[in-house]
């Protein structure tokens, strides 16, 4: 690492890059070796690498004067997570066991827009099958993060031009059209992150709804992981089999609030004892 762009980064309850990038919470982050990844976020890049009281994380872009501040809200370096990991009750088993499966999660404050347009993508897809879409999206625009070879995230402007042929050419399949349609919501001003991130996470969510091909699930996603609202607890088939099996139905919300996003990624952590 060259030490003149490095950042030192304690983190609260420390982290786990490789239980972080497989937690379904983000899809651009590139695996160099276990605990070292590189990362393009906010028309940057970096690599991280862990350590024993958080991450050095290395500027690989240009570097530009609020990096500090921009890195320590993207690993959510305040919040305490060894704190939060000691909620469960005990006499809760399985979300005890899932909290320490869980060490190390945290839950990454990414960019919104990214965030939703990948989770739309991710609609029936595996993993894999995301990624691959995420980074032809992101070759198809063809602009690359400045001091870098890797590409940037598109702007709804970028994606808004993208024709058809070139999104089906991405693997977005029906997915296509949804992705065209949120990208001109954002582009003409009909939509915008300035007021999404003004709204309580109820107004959010039904706004996030109003887009075609948003559905709950994506809507809770992308506000836990775009918007960094940490109460919201969405819901797919991994959790729903430990809500049927562990809690009749339906999780104690309130006995975790206002954590209990975090308490849906330790059970997804959890999810291969199901």
């Amino acid at each position: 690492m060259n030490s003149s762009n490095v950042l030192h980064m304690p983190l609260k309850g420390g982290i786990d890059l490789d239980k972080t990038e497989q937690s379904g919470q983000c899809f651009r982050w590139r695996f160099i070796e276990p605990g070292v990844y590189e990362i393009p976020a906010y028309g940057r890049l970096i690599r991280v690498r862990e350590n024993w009281v958080g991450l050095d994380v290395e500027i690989l872009s240009e570097t530009k004067d609020d990096d500090g501040f921009l890195w320590n809200s993207y690993f959510d370096a305040k919040l305490d997570y060894e704190k939060i990991r000691k909620m469960p009750d005990k006499t809760d088993k399985y979300l005890c066991n899932a909290a320490k499966a869980g060490k190390g999660i945290r839950i990454i404050n990414q960019d919104p827009f990214e965030t939703l347009i990948t989770f739309i993508i991710s609609q029936r897809k595996s993993i894999p099958a995301i990624k691959t879409s995420v980074e032809k999206i992101c070759e198809a625009v063809g602009r690359k993060i400045p001091g870098t070879d890797v590409y940037d995230f598109p702007t709804p402007g970028e994606l808004l031009k993208l024709d058809a042929d070139t999104l089906a050419e991405c693997g977005l399949g029906y997915r296509a059209p949804y992705i065209h349609a949120t990208a001109e919501a954002f582009a003409h001003g009909d939509m915008s992150i300035a007021a999404l991130s003004e709204m309580n996470d109820e107004d959010l969510i039904n706004t996030l709804m109003t887009l075609k091909g948003v559905g709950i699930k994506i809507a809770n996603c992308t506000a836990l992981f775009g918007f960094h609202r940490l109460d919201l607890f969405p819901i797919d088939v991994w959790i729903q089999r430990a809500l049927d099996a562990f809690y009749d139905g339906v999780f104690p919300l309130e006995k975790y609030h206002p954590y209990n996003g975090i308490m849906q990624q330790y059970m997804f952590a959890d999810r291969h004892e199901l």
